[in-house]
């Protein structure tokens, strides 16, 4: 029998709505599949990380929505061996806290133990401490940035900027004898004077070294790929800078003019003429940028430092406190005394509470001493730079691409190390 036009009518729409109801369901699966996030462990075990840092990331597709930042498997309880340590003995630990700027931390625990004691370095021993700050500064810059350009695909830049740290490391061994780390200063002073003939190479690394920068200069900063990776990515604003406690190159990045050596200056950075770069943007380029120019005002620094390098001691001059010279020892039972209780019972430090910051190449490293008196402090706490810096990072992430975590964390030049404690 014939079909009517009214029942292909009907069949058409029941086809229809056969149809619209398959396609509902099609879209309602796809809609499902598309809304699954992918959560990505990256690390501890990764190049970019810059040490054992692991950072659990949720990707909606190639964007990250969520970033939470997992932290102490490097972790060596610093502070508490630190109770359990006489001053001194406490030295070489912090050669292990950013250990690309030895030097500068060992500097900045000295300072510490000394503002508690009471004491004030002779001007030598000051410009000598300088000295090293700033020999730390340009090591450190010069890895980070190596690092930095090695993360987004310019190996080149690395080979230059281990070039230069090689000739530091040859300074450091000059003044110290140990490249990496030096464990050079002492509560009180330092434990030798300038070597001979150290200014006169510490000035030709000044003058070979400005070259080279502009070398690296021109490698990267003008560089289309380099500008793409880093440009416009990883924006901090100043009142996120402020807000999570921020500090060193990626505060001022983010346009904030504070630096320790002149808004609360120590030593005798005073006496010196140097600028603060800041960036504008607060973005990942920003950032590399001020590391540059903050290496080209530590060698301003540094010449200035040779040009007037004062003479006399190098050292606090206490004789209750200072170990007596080895043939009195020998000869003078008074000295020998002095000696044992030094040496066994530490420093006899004065009851209180300090702390002191510093200006170190990844930011504000401070030591706050907790002293009930004696030779050991009751309670001591590091304010790690890297640590705080790293904070930022859940609301850093979120929002960009993943590849640019890559480069996010490089501009960032944190050390897991000094992370941990």
């Amino acid at each position: 029998m014939a079909t009517t036009t009214k029942e292909l009518e009907i069949q058409d729409t029941a086809a229809r709505a056969a149809a619209a109801s398959e396609l509902e369901g099609y879209q309602q699966t796809t809609d499902d599949l598309v809304g699954e996030k992918l959560t990505l462990n990256m690390g501890p075990s990764h190049p970019a990380t810059h040490g054992v840092l692991r950072i659990v990331l949720e990707l909606d597709g190639e964007v990250i929505t969520k970033a939470d930042p997992d932290v102490g498997y490097l972790h060596r309880g610093d502070e508490k061996i630190a109770e359990n340590m006489q001053y001194n003995q406490f030295v070489p630990y912090t050669d292990r806290l950013d250990y690309l700027a030895p030097l500068a931390n060992n500097v900045a625990y000295a300072l510490a133990v000394e503002k508690l004691m009471g004491w004030e370095l002779p001007a030598r021993g000051q410009t000598i401490r300088t000295i090293s700050c700033e020999m730390a500064r340009i090591s450190a810059h010069l890895l980070g940035i190596g690092a930095y350009a090695m993360d987004v695909g310019a190996m080149t830049v690395f080979l230059y900027t281990f070039t230069q740290r090689e000739s530091i490391y040859n300074l450091c061994e000059l003044l110290t004898g140990a490249r990496f780390t030096t464990s050079f200063t002492r509560v009180g002073g330092q434990i030798r004077d300038l070597p001979e003939g150290f200014t006169g190479q510490l000035s030709k690394f000044c003058d070979e070294f400005i070259p080279a920068l502009d070398e690296i200069d021109t490698l990267l900063t003008r560089n289309k790929i380099f500008l793409d990776r880093t440009r416009d990515i990883g924006v901090i604003s100043k009142e996120d800078a402020i807000a999570w406690g921020l500090s060193g190159p990626n505060l001022r990045g983010s346009g904030v003019e504070h630096d320790l050596r002149k808004a609360n200056p120590y030593l005798d950075y005073a006496n010196y003429d140097f600028d603060i770069p800041i960036g504008e943007h607060g973005d990942c380029y920003d950032r590399y940028l001020v590391r540059m120019e903050e290496m080209r005002q530590s060698v301003r620094i540094l010449k200035q430092a040779i040009k007037n390098l004062p003479d006399g001691p190098i050292n606090v001059v206490d004789c209750k406190q200072k170990l007596p010279e080895k043939e009195r020892v020998l000869m003078s039972m008074e000295e020998l005394i002095h000696h044992f209780i030094l040496v066994t019972e530490g420093l006899d430090a004065p009851a209180g509470e300090v702390y002191f910051g510093a200006e170190n190449p990844k930011g504000e490293l401070g030591f706050y001493i907790h002293s009930k008196g004696g030779g050991v402090p009751y309670r001591l706490k590091i304010r790690a730079p890297s640590f705080v810096n790293l904070s930022i990072l859940p609301k850093l992430l979120e929002g960009n691409m993943m590849s640019d975590t890559v480069a996010i964390l490089g501009s960032l030049d944190f050390v897991m190390g000094e992370c941990d404690r």
